[in-house]
């Protein structure tokens, strides 16, 4: 009797589901609520329900949809991943502030910037030819002092030696002896020329006088200048040679004092005290004194680069093997415009500050030259960028993570990269510790696909 009963319904809602289309999804669900399967009603009647249960929306648990997915179990989340299921969409990773700052991974905004292009160059340290002077023995005589020992500092005009010469006694006693003459002969002329204004004498002594007077001035101005080419001053002399009368026992007459003519350091020491110097075959220098702040590097740049070298170009400075870390930046100050015929190279120079004297002049040291400086729109760090599946990427902070990013770059140098496109200034990525976020979207990815 019910599996009549049945049948006359399965006929009755065929007839209505084809008559009235809108109402087959009703009937079918009424069918399915006394366990019917309307899409076999042969296995239905074969294997007739006994649940009466009134159907929910979508299936229950432990159903199929037909899919080949198993929809019907509870969700449930894994507690110990650190995404949820919104990281199915494809390029996205979710992440929240603490776990970004917990796994280092830092993030910068993008911005423009400048591109450098460099040559690496060999070179060696000199002295700035500038800032390097000899003290010469200006007169013949013999060394009576050395002031200043090897590596003392100096200062500009300060006394660094003293001579003993006759050479200079005997100027020194020329000019004061002529200054002597012209002012007796200044005074005799003053006195002949008061006579002569009155009358009483004759004109022919006073124009003698005058004569006289003239003559002593010019041997006074000639020894002056004699003073001067040997470097001395005649003021000085005699105010040294008015101290020496109180002074009988000590003359400054054969003295002479050499002076610094630069602000540095004494770093060689050529004569000995008794020393002969200034005649044919003497040294002729008794120190070399160099202000070593500011170095010199002697660069030999090939003619494949010279056309990219320019003056006032920064330079990266390192030392050779060996050398440690320190590095130091300085300037192109000139570029030869002349090439060595053997080596086919032109010399280039680099000044280099040496504020605490570690770089010595003779050290091998490194160049890094910089030939090119471009402005790009946006420049970011080359640890910003990762490859996924042959594509350059970035990875874009977000709301909730961060966002997988293709893009193209352009030029590039030692630090950085200029992105083409996929990026503005002003967005926020990843620049440090990139490559966890590509293993993370990669196990993403992976249980995703699963």
């Amino acid at each position: 009797m019910r599996i009549l009963l049945i049948a006359v319904l399965v006929a009755a809602g065929i007839l209505v589901g084809a008559a009235v289309p809108a109402v087959s999804g009703f009937v079918q669900s009424i069918l399915a609520s006394v366990g019917l399967n309307t899409s076999n009603p042969t296995a239905s009647v074969a294997a007739p329900a006994t649940s009466t249960t009134f159907p929910s929306a979508g299936p229950t648990q432990g159903e199929g949809t037909g899919d080949g997915h198993d929809h019907g179990k509870p969700e449930t989340k894994n507690e110990g991943h650190a995404h949820s299921e919104a990281e199915g969409e494809e390029g996205h990773i979710k992440m929240t502030a603490e776990q970004v700052e917990n796994q280092d991974i830092k993030v910068a905004r993008t911005e423009g910037g400048t591109i450098s292009r460099h040559i690496l160059v060999p070179g060696t340290i000199t002295p700035d030819t500038d800032r390097i002077a000899r003290v010469p023995a200006r007169v013949v005589g013999t060394v009576a002092e050395m002031r200043k020992r090897l590596g003392d500092p100096v200062q500009k005009g300060e006394v660094v030696a003293v001579l003993d010469s006759r050479e200079v006694a005997d100027a020194k006693s020329e000019y004061l002896t002529a200054a002597v003459k012209a002012d007796l002969e200044k005074t005799n002329f003053d006195r002949q020329a008061a006579l002569w204004d009155k009358r009483i004498s004759a004109e022919s002594a006073y124009l003698n006088a005058k004569a006289v007077y003239a003559e002593a001035t010019l041997r006074q101005d000639l020894a002056r200048q004699k003073l001067s080419a040997l470097g001395l001053s005649a003021a000085e002399v005699a105010k040294l040679a008015k101290r020496d009368e109180t002074t009988p026992n000590t003359s400054t007459l054969r003295q002479y004092e050499l002076r610094a003519p630069l602000t540095g350091r004494i770093v060689e020491r050529k004569v000995d005290v008794g020393t002969s110097v200034g005649k044919e075959g003497d040294p002729a220098d008794l120190y070399t004194v160099a202000d070593l702040s500011t170095v010199w590097i002697e660069l030999s740049v090939s003619t494949a680069d010279l056309a990219k070298v320019r003056e006032g170009a920064p330079v990266t400075v390192t030392p050779g093997q060996d050398g440690g870390e320190r590095h130091e930046q300085g300037k192109v100050i000139f570029v030869s415009p002349l090439l060595n015929a053997e080596t086919r190279s032109a010399r280039v120079i680099v000044a280099l500050p040496n504020k605490d004297m570690a770089w010595r002049p003779g050290t091998y040291v490194n160049a890094e030259l910089e030939i090119s400086r471009d402005k790009v729109p946006v420049r970011v760090p080359k640890s910003a960028l990762q490859t996924i599946e042959g594509k350059r990427v970035v990875f874009v902070r977000t709301e909730e993570g961060f966002e997988k990013r293709e893009v193209e770059i352009g030029r590039s140098d030692d630090d950085a990269v200029e992105v083409a496109t996929g990026l503005k200034p002003g967005e926020d990525i990843a620049v440090g510790n990139t490559f966890l976020l590509k293993a993370e979207l990669g196990k993403s990815e992976a249980d995703h696909a699963h």
